[in-house]
């Protein structure tokens, strides 16, 4: 019995090895993206772009937004702090929808561990996740909510970002100013202090979940033997409740979106699934420290209406295209082999640039006191010892 445990603890930990190290440096790719974005864009000159939630500034807001960042919990911040500063509501969502779901990297993962259909599956799904989210909004939009959440109070943990950013009249006088490699490096590390507890918790949770939970529970839980008429809607509401008890951010849940596609789970149910990275618990708790309870409960809400009506349409779509890949039942393995590949490559790579941005960062004092969360510009800049 001891042994037996054992097994499946050391399986299990395998697993979210594994699943670590096929994004390893998607992650880092991601992280440095947006601590960039912090460097270089000024917040103030972006909300005055999004201040009114039309066609234009939603549009806009999605261009930012997947040329930003991949990660959740950094993408929940920067739009906090847009809207905070004056965005409308549809342009601050539809850049949270657009930094989770368009961005490169993610894709990239996508196709390498699923296949090209997910990945057009993620970007097209983007695009309709933001069209869906912007319908609803517009319909029920609760106007003595919004400017009560514009306004909520944050405490010390949630104090606002200053706007401070390279200075320079051209990106390429931004780029090249002495001070720019050091504002990205201490961006980068403050985003990852910020979460690693977070992306550590969700992969041990996606490893433990892929091996204790057998197949079987997988095909029970979402009617794989059903119908599709029947599936293809009851997939769609159950992905990204799973997604919710997971607590992984956008591009660590990928594996485990491999995971469920092995088990027999439907295409626009595992595309759900990914989604939902948006509306995980510590992020709604996020989303309540933001903007208070009413909010946060009105913005989970709104996400998950429009995952369901996306899953479903994607899935449909999809179908009706021939674009669905067959089911891969070896993910685990795939997910456990280590191997000199690409992988091995890029992780390498990357992590050599991770390890010169924390030598940076560590060489290199903030004259202020650093950002109390991830999203936000650095307070200060920085200079030599």
């Amino acid at each position: 019995m001891m042994m037996a445990m054992l097994d499946t603890i050391e399986m299990a930990l395998l697993m979210a090895l594994g699943m670590f190290w096929k994004v390893a440096w998607s992650l880092v790719f991601g992280f440095v993206v947006s601590a960039a974005l912090q460097a270089f864009v000024s917040k103030d000159r972006m909300q005055q772009a999004l201040g009114r939630d039309g066609i234009k500034q939603i549009a806009l807001a999605t261009v930012l937004g997947a040329s930003s960042s991949s990660c959740s919990y950094a993408s929940a911040s920067i739009s906090r702090t847009l809207f905070k500063k004056g965005a409308a509501l549809a342009p601050s969502l539809a850049f949270l929808f657009a930094s989770t779901n368009l961005v490169v990297e993610l894709g990239i993962v996508l196709y390498l561990l699923m296949g090209w259909q997910f990945t057009l599956g993620e970007w097209l799904g983007g695009v309709v996740l933001i069209v869906v989210m912007t319908g609803l909004v517009r319909a029920t939009y609760p106007k003595k909510l919004v400017e009560a959440a514009r306004h909520h109070p944050e405490g010390m943990a949630g104090r606002d970002h200053s706007d401070v950013t390279i200075p320079g009249k051209t990106f390429w006088q931004k780029l090249t100013h002495p001070n720019g490699r050091i504002l990205v490096a201490q961006n980068f590390v403050m985003d990852f202090q910020m979460l690693w507890r977070d992306l550590a918790l969700g992969f041990l949770i996606a490893g433990g979940l892929s091996v204790i939970v057998p197949d079987g529970v997988w095909q029970t839980l979402f009617v794989t033997n059903a119908p599709s008429w029947v599936q293809v809607p009851a997939n769609a509401l159950l992905g990204p409740l799973v997604a919710v008890i997971s607590f992984v951010c956008s591009i660590g849940n990928v594996p485990m979106a491999a995971v469920l596609w092995g088990s027999g789970v439907s295409f626009g149910g595992v595309l759900a699934f990914l989604y939902a990275d948006l509306i995980v618990l510590p992020l709604v708790d996020v989303y309540r420290r933001y903007y208070g309870w009413k909010m946060a409960a009105y913005i989970a809400a709104i996400f998950y209406a429009t995952m369901v009506i996306a899953g479903i349409v994607m899935d449909v779509a999809f179908n009706a295209l021939g674009w669905v890949p067959p089911v891969d039942h070896n993910i685990r393995v795939e997910v456990t082999q280590f191997a000199i590949d690409y992988t091995f490559w890029l992780n390498l790579a990357f992590a050599a640039l991770a390890g010169y941005l924390v030598w940076t960062a560590r060489r290199h004092k903030l004259i202020a006191a650093p950002r109390a969360c991830c999203g936000g510009a650095a307070k200060a800049h920085a200079h030599h010892h």
